[in-house]
């Protein structure tokens, strides 16, 4: 039956992932634990491939009580390295082991891509205003019910403050990742995203 099954996967999947093999000498992952990570995926996303609409569907289950679509719209755009709207099993999984196993430094870089919305190679104060707001409503009025409009942007201004070591009005990464190691604050806040995940 493992065979017909195997042609039944052929003929309705749009796309199979690469060889096991190759993404564990890519990733931070056993086989074993791509093999059940692909199980679940699959289960999400039959075709194999996630859109920003599903994305944000299957995102949203985990936060019931905040709007968490504006947040999933920046996430997808970070999972969506070729930029072409979807994301198949090999973007998950590599942004997975980045967020969950990678090195401080690859953790960092993958939360600049982030917030670099428009891919400039820079973070601007707009473009972390719109992320951190995008937090706030995510995690809803319940888990911050004191907190006033204005919230975000000062939780920025603070932040971009320290971050804009040159005083340009942008962040680099260097910047960015020099600020966040030696600011145990900045830090902390970035690892809210782990949680997120």
């Amino acid at each position: 039956s493992d065979k017909i099954e195997d042609e039944l996967e052929m003929t309705t999947v749009c796309h199979r992932p690469e060889g096991l093999e190759q993404l564990e000498a890519q990733t931070n992952f056993t086989k074993r634990e791509l093999q059940v990570l692909y199980r679940g995926f699959k289960n999400e996303c039959p075709s194999g491939v996630v859109n920003e609409e599903t994305f944000k569907q299957i995102y949203a289950q985990f936060f019931p009580h905040g709007d968490a679509s504006t947040y999933a719209h920046y996430l997808f755009n970070a999972f969506d390295t070729a930029q072409n709207g979807s994301v198949k099993f090999e973007d998950f999984v590599m942004a997975l082991s980045i967020l969950l196993r990678g090195t401080v430094h690859e953790k960092l870089r993958w939360t600049f891509n982030l917030y670099d919305i428009n891919k400039d190679g820079y973070i601007n104060k707009e473009e972390m205003t719109d992320i951190v707001k995008a937090i706030y409503d995510m995690m809803g009025k319940y888990t911050y019910p004191v907190l006033k409009e204005d919230a975000p942007r000062q939780h920025v201004e603070v932040f971009f403050q320290k971050m804009d070591k040159n005083k340009d009005g942008v962040v680099t990464l260097d910047e960015f990742i020099e600020s966040c190691q030696e600011d145990d604050n900045i830090m902390r806040s970035l690892q809210l995203f782990e949680n997120v995940m």
